[in-house]
């Protein structure tokens, strides 16, 4: 199985050290999320060879959709996994939207479906729906999406959350973006096995994932589907273990008790079971971070989300790579601070060890793009 590695835009700012916050709560870098540095970012992926970045998606960041539309035109073949809530826009609306990224991006657009998770945030938003409603309004809005992605006639639909009438687009997106799906409460299971191509979780010990895995498994077979499956995590990987933990214990130690209780205190409110499952990891203490062989929680100590890292040489990251991707992990989503210099940490380190396995190869080397040129003739472009 050849594997994707896909890289993390901080729409919110960079740092070098840990940043406080996230999942609902606010959050900045003292490396501003301007469009210079999201470039030198997005650049740094795709010279490295990433397939993507995932951008977040929130009122503590920049808007995903705005944001990437605007670093299309200064990359080549790095693709873009836009984070969106479906409750915050109509299902007709994204559908055109997608289609217009796809057109002037060049097929260049993937999804990353979020339903939301903190009810303060959501009402910000003017959505009151509570956590299962959300799911279900999410099932419908996906029903409908692809409906519509597909469909030559016009096109109604009536749910409990979502009513469409004569709904068809001019211009459907080609290629259909792929949609990537994370949820770990049981009303999130049947949506990702009825409607996702790539199944998310973050990032846990190996028996947790393989048992989150087979329950999507087990509901996808139930829909007929087979679903790729990716995992969300942070890296710290240097030339020998020693450096990367001094890496992990120097990014620990810049962090501010203040900073953990506020944001422990914040993320003990969340409705997300994803988020419990990252705080069960670490219990909120500083000691004994390391969960599993590699495998870091310091990160959820002041994160949301994504709270842990795997921290080592660049050969144990690789081996616990490839460890994940014996359970059926294809997409990998990597962040690090800061993100500039871990890409290349990463890029130079770890994927040449996979390239050398035969486990991975540089995404803009798969995809033999060429970029026509407006006006040229066949025998001008090729002289």
């Amino acid at each position: 199985m050849s594997l994707s590695f896909h890289w993390f835009l901080p729409t919110y700012g960079d740092s070098r050290n840990l940043i406080a916050g996230g999942h609902g709560t606010s959050m900045a870098g003292d490396r501003p999320a301007s469009l210079r540095y999201l470039n030198q970012i997005a650049g740094a992926a795709e010279e490295n060879g990433f397939e993507a970045v995932l951008t977040p998606t929130g009122a503590w960041c920049e808007d995903a959709w705005l944001t990437t539309a605007m670093l299309v035109e200064t990359t080549e073949t790095l693709k873009f996994l836009v984070a969106f809530r479906p409750g915050l826009v109509s299902p007709t609306l994204a559908a055109q939207m997608a289609g217009t990224f796809q057109r002037h991006s060049r097929g260049r657009l993937l999804l990353n479906v979020v339903t939301g998770g903190e009810p303060h945030e959501q009402r910000a938003y003017g959505d009151f729906l509570d956590k299962d409603a959300r799911y279900e309004r999410t099932g419908e809005f996906l029903h409908v999406v692809r409906e519509l992605w597909r469909a030559h006639e016009p096109f109604s639909f009536e749910g409990k959350h979502i009513r469409v009438q004569d709904a068809l687009l001019n211009n459907r997106p080609d290629p259909l973006p792929p949609i990537f799906f994370g949820g770990s409460s049981a009303a999130a299971g049947p949506v990702a096995a009825r409607f996702a191509d790539t199944y998310l979780t973050w990032g846990e010990p190996l028996f947790a994932v393989s048992r989150k895995l087979e329950w999507i498994r087990k509901l996808a077979v139930d829909h007929g589907r087979i679903l790729d499956y990716g995992l969300r995590i942070h890296v710290i990987s240097r030339d020998t273990s020693e450096q990367a933990w001094a890496e992990a214990d120097r990014l620990l130690e810049a962090v501010d008790p203040a900073d953990i209780a506020r944001v422990q205190a914040n993320l003990a409110q969340s409705e997300s079971e994803g988020q419990r499952r990252m705080l069960e990891l670490h219990g909120g203490s500083t000691e004994r971070l390391e969960i599993a062989p590699n495998l870091w929680a310091g990160v959820g100590l002041v994160r949301g989300g994504a709270g842990t890292a795997l921290v080592g040489s660049h050969e144990e990251v690789a081996e616990r790579l490839i460890e994940y991707s014996r359970l059926g992990i294809k997409h990998f989503i990597l962040s690090g601070y800061p993100h500039v210099e871990e890409a290349y940490w990463f890029g130079e380190g770890v994927l040449p060890i996979l390239r050398r396995r035969g486990l991975w190869q540089p995404a803009n080397q798969r995809e033999n793009r060429t970029v026509a040129t407006p006006f040229a003739t066949a025998s001008a472009s090729s002289s």
